[in-house]
């Protein structure tokens, strides 16, 4: 009697179990609501892999991420990705770029998408003349009204009077230093870009001031009679361009004043920095920047383009089916200006980039954080907008940083820089649904970014099929400005 009363007890619990509701969180989806399932998931944070296979993402949020076998009937089949086999990383961050040329807004516009077909979803745009035009195209962009890429941008960059550059707003004294910073106020930039081609050391220290004081990021180019130490203190955020970290290998306080009281030129100071650089005076200078929170863009592929132009001309660079015959003609000046090298400068040049480049590792242990920018404009030869990323982190890894490290100069560090790791930068619910399909491991082999097998941006997936179209849409675009032109 016993046992059967325990059977019957049995059956009756396993009922009562079966009977109950689902614990399963039910989500309510639009009809663009997609789930990837079954692919690597790469956590930028920790350089490991997510432990769930499925990420569920809809009206351009990550919704959910968990196992495929409690996901999958939350959408139809059509919805769904498999990534079998593949790679998921955060959509790729360019954090250096120029869109400009008042004569190449149509150029810059037929490159958007190709960002996009090339993983990367976001850009830092670090000014030109097409300022206001950027800032248009930014709230365009939120408004998606055509495929692109988020920009962040500077919109037009403070200088001195008579600017080598086109589009500058150029400064003479403090009282237009503060109506330059109202006016990118009202602009709402992202941040104040300040260079150095005819700006004052003691007003462009001033500008870096006051732009921190008003919060704004503030980034920078390093004029001779000042030092990196000094803006750094002074609030910079980033310094473009790790040719200037050269510096950091001898006692660059020291030069830089004795620049500013005129007891050495700016040639001199620039010949006893070709000469006496030391690692290790150098590795000291990159920990004390960091402990004041500088940040580096190394944009080390336009000085390796130019560095090696004697052996690669790139007259058969397959990218060039993008450019427009406009774009391209800017790279002349640069080309120009190698004609009469002699193998000794040619090699003085080398060296000088290898050496740039070798100082990323020492850069990266000092705790300093790396942004990944490639620099690309129309004014940069053969630093081709989208491509140059990719070529970006591959030098990056020739030089000896590790993948997971060229991985996160290009995704979370971006997003930290810019105060948006809270929603951008990587794979987590709720942030922003940008995300690269590789069809091979980055945390390898850091070539495989460029090995793309879907993209999705700002919650929209484009597959391989859909990415080849974008590209060869491109390739048409640049065809008929050409042929329209010659009209």
């Amino acid at each position: 009697m016993n046992k059967i009363y325990t059977l019957a007890a049995l059956i009756s619990s396993i009922l009562l179990i079966s009977c109950k509701p689902s614990t399963q969180k039910q989500f309510e989806l639009s009809p663009q609501a997609r789930l990837i399932h079954h692919g690597d998931i790469i956590d930028v944070n920790t350089g490991g892999f997510i432990e769930a296979d499925a990420i569920l993402i809809d009206s351009a949020k990550i919704i959910e991420i968990g196992s495929y076998g409690n996901l999958q009937s939350q959408l139809p089949v059509e919805n769904q990705i498999d990534a079998t086999g593949k790679y998921i990383i955060p959509g790729l961050w360019d954090m250096h770029v120029h869109f400009e040329g008042q004569e190449l807004i149509e150029d810059n516009m037929a490159l958007f998408p190709v960002f996009i077909a090339y993983g990367i979803t976001t850009v830092r745009d670090m000014a030109s003349d097409l300022g206001e035009q950027v800032l248009q195209w930014r709230e365009e962009i939120e408004q998606h009204k055509f495929l692109a890429p988020q920009i962040f941008t500077a919109g037009r960059k403070l200088e001195g009077i008579d600017s080598f550059w086109k589009g500058d707003l150029e400064i003479a004294n403090e009282e237009e230093l503060h109506q330059m910073l109202d006016k990118l106020k009202a602009y709402d930039v992202d941040l104040v870009k300040v260079t150095e081609n005819a700006l004052s050391g003691e007003l462009f220290l001033k500008s870096v001031q006051e732009a921190h004081n008003r919060e704004f990021l503030v980034s920078s180019h390093v004029p001779l009679d000042l030092s990196i130490e000094q803006l750094a203190k002074a609030g910079l955020s980033s310094v473009e361009h790790a040719s200037y970290f050269l510096r950091l290998g001898t006692h660059e306080n020291q030069i830089a004043q004795k620049v500013a009281n005129g007891s050495m030129t700016h040639a001199e100071a620039n010949a006893f920095y070709s000469t006496h650089f030391d690692q290790d005076t150098a590795f000291m200078n990159y920990q004390k920047l960091a402990s004041l929170g500088l940040a580096i863009t190394p944009t080390l592929i336009g000085g390796k383009q130019l560095a090696y132009y004697d052996e690669d001309n790139h007259a058969d660079d397959e990218f060039l089916n993008f450019l427009t015959d406009r774009f391209t003609s800017n790279y002349q000046w640069r080309i120009d200006r190698l004609k009469d090298y002699t193998p000794k400068q040619w090699k003085e040049r080398k060296d000088r980039y290898q050496l740039i480049a070798q100082q990323l590792p020492y850069i990266q242990k000092a705790g300093m954080t790396i942004l990944a920018g490639s620099d690309a404009a129309a004014l940069n030869t053969f630093v081709y907008p989208a491509f140059a990323l990719h070529q970006e982190l591959e030098l990056f890894q020739e030089a000896g940083l590790r993948p997971i490290e060229a991985l996160q100069a290009a995704t979370i560090n971006g997003a930290k820089f810019m105060g948006k790791s809270n929603t951008m930068g990587s794979i987590e619910i709720g942030k922003q649904a940008d995300l690269v399909i590789l069809n091979s491991n980055p945390l390898e082999d850091i070539s495989a970014t460029q090995n793309i097998f879907g993209v999705v941006n700002d919650g929209l997936y484009y597959d391989r099929m859909s990415l080849n179209t974008i590209l060869e849409k491109a390739k048409n675009k640049k065809q008929q400005l050409d042929k329209g032109r010659k009209k």
